[in-house]
């Protein structure tokens, strides 16, 4: 897994480096297929001049892509947002994946089930 780093008015350091990959670790671990990991760093200065610290992230996999933002007073909190915020929709997205493939194929193929019409049925029908 590629981690890109990108640092608007805000400088992207070792100390940080290294935190958003011990955090983001766990992203690779539930989601193997993982190829990259786009951090981008903002440092806003409103409302005060030391400001809020602002981290997008989009996590890409084969097909798809997860994107979260998330604001805190300091990088490593905004961080764990993110990562909390990607991994919810990891979880998501494995569920909709497993219900898609649990929900069956065709009813015919499931031996066993009734019909739904007869011709037994509806002659029955006719006499009555």
């Amino acid at each position: 897994m590629d981690l890109t780093f990108t640092g608007r008015g805000l400088a992207v350091t070792d100390e940080v480096r290294a935190t958003a990959g011990h955090k983001l670790a766990r992203l690779e671990r539930m989601e193997p297929r993982t190829s990259r990991i786009d951090l981008e760093f903002i440092g806003e200065h409103y409302p005060s001049p030391d400001g809020v610290k602002r981290v997008q992230a989009a996590l890409h996999i084969p097909r798809k892509t997860f994107r979260a933002h998330a604001e805190a007073d300091d990088v490593p909190t905004a961080i764990d947002r993110v990562a909390d915020k990607l991994e919810r929709q990891l979880r998501d997205h494995h569920g909709k994946r497993r219900a898609a493939l649990h929900r069956g194929g065709l009813e015919s193929a499931h031996p066993g089930t009734p019909a739904a019409d007869t011709e037994d049925d509806r002659s029955i029908e006719g006499e009555w």
